[in-house]
């Protein structure tokens, strides 16, 4: 299995993943995205690829604190397949994201979960890769 930085002829394999996610969307709409994404100095993507297939992938963004005078990596997406978990994918996933956020300069690196019954393993997996629930998340739709 190899961690790689994410291609955009990756996103065809991606969009079952964002669907595991609970991101359900189209390969266009996913490119598209994922352009925009990739567009930005502070983002990058992480896949994981065993014989040919995407089974995983990890979504980063590098960004400055208000509160203190360093900046973190924000892990935006993970997922690793439903048919690959527990065969130390995510594992490989998370060690590559802190190895980015620490070439970036981070001090810290979080991400957000959430609180419904199917994330609980999501967040054994997290402590278990010493990660601390530390605080609740909200979040507001927003009129157009």
């Amino acid at each position: 299995m190899e961690v790689r930085k994410f291609d955009i002829e990756d996103v065809i394999q991606l969009v079952p993943l964002m669907d595991q996610l609970g991101y359900p969307t189209s390969s266009g709409k996913l490119e598209s995205r994922l352009n925009n994404i990739q567009s930005q100095s502070n983002y990058h993507t992480l896949v994981a690829e065993l014989n040919n297939k995407i089974v995983g992938m990890v979504g980063l963004c590098h960004n400055l604190f208000y509160e203190y005078d360093s900046s973190y990596v924000r892990i935006v997406a993970l997922v690793v397949d439903a048919n690959y978990r527990r065969k130390g994918i995510g594992e490989k996933l998370m060690h590559e994201a802190e190895k980015w956020a620490t070439r970036q300069g981070a001090s810290y690196i979080i991400l957000n979960s959430g609180n419904r019954a199917e994330r609980k393993a999501a967040h054994k997996f997290y402590h278990d890769m010493g990660y601390e629930g530390k605080s609740t998340g909200f979040s507001k739709l927003l009129d157009k």
